[in-house]
């Protein structure tokens, strides 16, 4: 159950981090208004796509943990036992 958590939050980060740089919320920054250098970092395109890089990162990483989760549901179910096993025990 937890790994699934795990699962969820990297993809939702992920959405998350490849829109909001690009969204209007993001140069209405407090922060960043209160430090005007900063500003200038926070709304230059490059670390706007850097920001959304790493959101890529988190959606690979998710759905990298999604599928290393349905694998392992899958191979661990029970070998099917045959007919001629059952007559040498």
């Amino acid at each position: 159950m937890m790994r699934f958590v795990y699962i969820v939050f990297f993809l939702e980060a992920g959405f998350v981090l490849i829109v909001l740089p690009w969204l209007a919320f993001w140069d209405r920054n407090y922060f960043a208004q209160l430090v005007p250098p900063l500003q200038d970092v926070l709304t230059n395109n490059f670390v706007r796509g850097a920001v959304s890089g790493f959101g890529v990162v988190n959606i690979v990483v998710g759905l990298g943990e999604l599928l290393s989760l349905l694998a392992s549901r899958t191979s661990q179910r029970p070998a099917s036992i045959n007919p001629s096993q059952l007559a040498n025990d």
